[in-house]
């Protein structure tokens, strides 16, 4: 069995930065493309930002394109989303995922593909 575990959430102000991580176990890491998703109440799960196997292939959402950025470390079964000038519209519970089929260097920007979910990480940005 798969599992992922989020971290690193919390509450910080505009303009403040969070690192997110992720660990999985129970299944071959560098085998999977991961992402990284955020969801508010009343709304449908967003694609945030994906990177490939190997850490080549990063691909992100625009809204967060240029201030946040994922990478991962496959000798500590690990993927991070570094998060820098937060705003208040970053607020949401964040998700990691593994996609255990994909093997490009242009993972998934949506969630379906997806296998493997954590069960999420509030972040909220306070202004």
């Amino acid at each position: 069995q798969v599992l992922l575990v989020e971290s690193g959430g919390g509450l910080v102000q505009v303009g403040d930065s969070l690192r997110l991580s992720c660990t999985v176990s129970g299944g071959t890491f560098s085998r999977y493309a991961m992402g990284w998703f955020r969801q508010d109440p009343g709304k449908e799960r967003e694609f945030v930002a994906a990177i490939s196997r190997g850490g080549i292939g990063l691909v992100y959402a625009d809204s967060v394109k240029g201030r946040f950025t994922i990478s991962r470390d496959n000798a500590q079964n690990k993927v991070y989303l570094q998060m820098n000038s937060l705003k208040p519209e970053d607020t949401a519970v964040y998700y990691c995922a593994a996609d255990q089929n994909y093997f490009g260097n242009y993972p998934p920007a949506r969630p379906g593909p997806y296998d493997h979910w954590g069960q999420g990480t509030q972040v909220t940005v306070s202004s």
